[in-house]
């Protein structure tokens, strides 16, 4: 099961933190040293799109254009969590934010939607101009 919390309503140039939070399953050795934690987010009438993502050991990363030097993502072993840290937002940055997860050791077509079996509940960051 994953968590995510940390939305809000701020104005541009605010930052937020976003978390997401794994818990209640019990994942193999193997699962969790290999899984890949990403973030996407889906605006009203758009499609979703990726955001970021972070290999479970913390040492592969990717962002989406558009966030890319704004947004940070980072493991936080002992909580089984990610923190996705978001700066200078903009307008164009509201949405639902999801966090996902999956078996991915090669760290694969991260940015795909489809790679992913387990998702969270989703939180809204609204970005006011």
């Amino acid at each position: 099961q994953l968590q995510a919390s940390g939305g809000g309503l701020v104005q541009a140039g605010d930052s937020l933190r976003l978390s997401c939070a794994a818990s209640g399953r019990s994942f193999s050795a193997y699962s969790r040293s290999n899984c890949v934690i990403s973030w996407f987010r889906q605006a009203p009438g758009k499609e979703r799109e990726f955001v970021a993502a972070i290999s479970w050991s913390g040492d592969r990363t990717s962002y989406s254009d558009s966030v890319k030097g704004r947004f940070a993502i980072s493991r936080h072993n002992s909580e089984n969590a990610v923190a996705l840290q978001m700066n200078s937002l903009k307008p164009e940055d509201t949405a639902v934010y999801y966090c996902a997860a999956d078996v991915n050791p090669l760290f694969r077509a991260v940015q795909s939607s489809k790679k992913y079996t387990y998702w969270g509940q989703g939180t809204q960051v609204t970005v006011s101009s």
